[in-house]
């Protein structure tokens, strides 16, 4: 193979199997319009009617509290010696009721499962679990699908197709294969009633949503009907390959306009993408936990970890398209060093004016402008239009010197949370899809960090990632933001105070920012189980 044209425009690998010419793509074009018919049906799907949407919600219901009341009978009984006994139980029946539940649930928990430090890590490790132990789908099922959708035998389009699949996931599986014509290939396959079962689930979720309000202390911090709105718009664009190839392409040419050579996207095949079969390239390398094969093999993981995070920063603040799902499994390390990003199923746009929002946002926190930072979330969708942000400041005591939180007892850090969390609630703050996948992807990295990049000098890594913005993109992102580039002034101290530690500290590696939240999280447990 020769090095191909549509490296000039995507960041593809160097040889592939094939070219790409992005005027010439056939499903392409279908993919904004499907797009926008997808998010339109959200309101539908998540309004909240006062008939129980048909014999789904039975089930839904009845499995649920089957999962749930045993555990709160048990709980009530004091039969759990220690509250991480408690949270591992409710963790493995809500696991179960899940996976008895299909698709939908399944997806959900796989969504919980990339949030380690927002939810309770037995509820993160047990639906861990849902990522890769999801029963497959029988190959003459598997079969029947992509026939249907391609318009031919299987044998007129593959010369070989693995019977089991590499992996099997809530909305489809992946088979590995070879095409007639002789390239390798990873054939993602939808399973033939998860889009109507979405469907069903969302309207029961909006339908038990308003019920959960205030009942269970999880869903008082989350806001259950926002959640549910807020998962729907994120699963509705997966439930159509043709949109997920285009996320491919999309996200492919930001990496390159952007100059970003650390990270690689699979090609999708240029004809071979339909609604619920998409066939791409196939690619392999290091699984992204494997530090010892990593570092063996030569490759610098702090570079790893540190692409990454520019990465994301700058899909973001710069071209307003980010890869919305990094976990372990939807990325992998090639043998040169770069990352090769997979699924793409969940991509974050940021247009417009959201994407300013965003971007002062992030200016705010590097130049210590509270009142800035409070602005952006307000135009982001985080705080309603008519938010008093001067009243936020003080309410959330952001106007005042940083208290180190691992100078305070247990009770004192429990207080300090529910004060914070009552005055979010009090001002109808919530979590916009986007500024919810960014999170989601910064604590992805977090805790890659642990792994790949334990003693990265915290502080000294988001000086020079600023400075390189500065210097990359600095007079674009000022022009854009209307202010003077030079009068823009990286505030380390607000940096700081996001960590939780004095100005006057000069380093921070993440092996001593993880045993500070260890001591935190140790002192809340032992005064909650008091």
């Amino acid at each position: 193979m020769t090095v191909l044209e549509d490296r000039g425009w995507a960041a593809f690998t160097e040889e592939g199997p094939w070219a790409l010419q992005r005027d010439a793509i056939r499903w392409l074009p279908l993919a904004a319009p499907l797009r926008s018919a997808a998010q339109a049906e959200v309101p539908g799907l998540t309004k909240a009617g006062r008939v129980p949407p048909g014999r789904r919600v039975v089930r839904v219901v009845r499995t649920l509290t089957r999962a749930v009341v045993p555990w709160m009978v048990r709980k009530k009984r004091g039969q759990y010696l220690t509250p991480e006994a408690s949270r591992a139980e409710i963790s493995l029946r809500l696991r179960r009721a899940a996976e008895q539940l299909g698709p939908t649930y399944i997806k959900l928990g796989q969504i919980i499962s990339s949030g380690e430090g927002l939810f309770p890590p037995e509820l993160v490790g047990e639906f861990k679990k849902c990522r890769d132990q999801v029963p497959a789908e029988p190959f003459d099922v598997v079969r029947v699908v992509v026939e249907a959708d391609l318009g031919a035998r299987l044998e007129d389009v593959f010369s070989s197709f693995d019977r089991t699949p590499l992996a099997a996931a809530s909305i489809a599986q992946v088979h590995a294969a070879t095409l007639r014509t002789g390239e390798a290939v990873v054939v993602k396959v939808q399973r033939p009633s998860v889009a109507g079962l979405v469907r069903k689930d969302l309207r029961v979720m909006a339908w038990l949503a308003p019920f959960l309000v205030g009942r269970i202390p999880i869903a008082s911090l989350a806001n259950p009907p926002a959640l549910v709105e807020l998962f729907a718009e994120t699963i509705v664009e997966e439930l159509d390959f043709r949109m997920e190839a285009a996320n491919m392409i999309d996200v492919a040419a930001m990496l390159h306009e952007l100059g970003n050579h650390g990270y690689v996207v699979p090609r999708p095949h240029p004809t071979l993408v339909t609604r619920r079969v998409l066939v791409m390239q196939r690619l392999s390398g290091f699984n992204f936990d494997d530090v010892v094969g990593m570092k063996d093999a030569g490759i610098d993981t702090e570079e790893v970890v540190r692409t990454a995070m520019v990465a994301l920063m700058e899909g973001a603040m710069v071209y307003g398209v980010f890869h919305g799902d990094l976990h372990g499994g939807n990325l992998f390390v090639l043998a040169d060093g770069r990352t090769a990003l997979l699924d793409f199923g969940i991509v974050g746009r940021l247009s417009g004016e959201r994407r300013l929002a965003f971007l002062r946002m992030m200016l705010g926190a590097t130049t210590n402008d509270v009142k800035g930072q409070m602005a952006a979330m307000r135009d982001l969708g985080a705080l309603p239009a008519d938010t008093d942000l001067d009243a936020v400041i003080k309410d959330l005591r952001l106007d005042q010197p940083t208290v180190d939180p691992t100078t305070l007892t247990g009770e004192e850090l429990v207080a300090e949370v529910q004060r914070v969390v009552k005055a979010l609630l009090g001002y109808g703050a919530k979590l916009p899809k986007e500024l919810m996948l960014y999170v989601k992807n910064m604590v992805f990295l977090d805790g890659a960090m642990a792994r790949l990049a334990p003693d990265l000098d915290l502080l000294g890594e988001i000086a020079k990632i600023s400075m390189m913005f500065a210097e990359r993109h600095g007079e674009r992102l000022a022009r854009e933001l209307g202010i003077d580039p030079t009068a823009v002034e990286l505030n380390m101290d607000g940096v700081k105070a996001g960590f939780g530690v004095d100005t006057d500290t000069e380093a921070l590696t993440y092996r001593e920012l993880q045993a500070r939240r260890e001591l935190i999280q140790k002192r809340m447990r032992d005064h909650v189980s008091r």
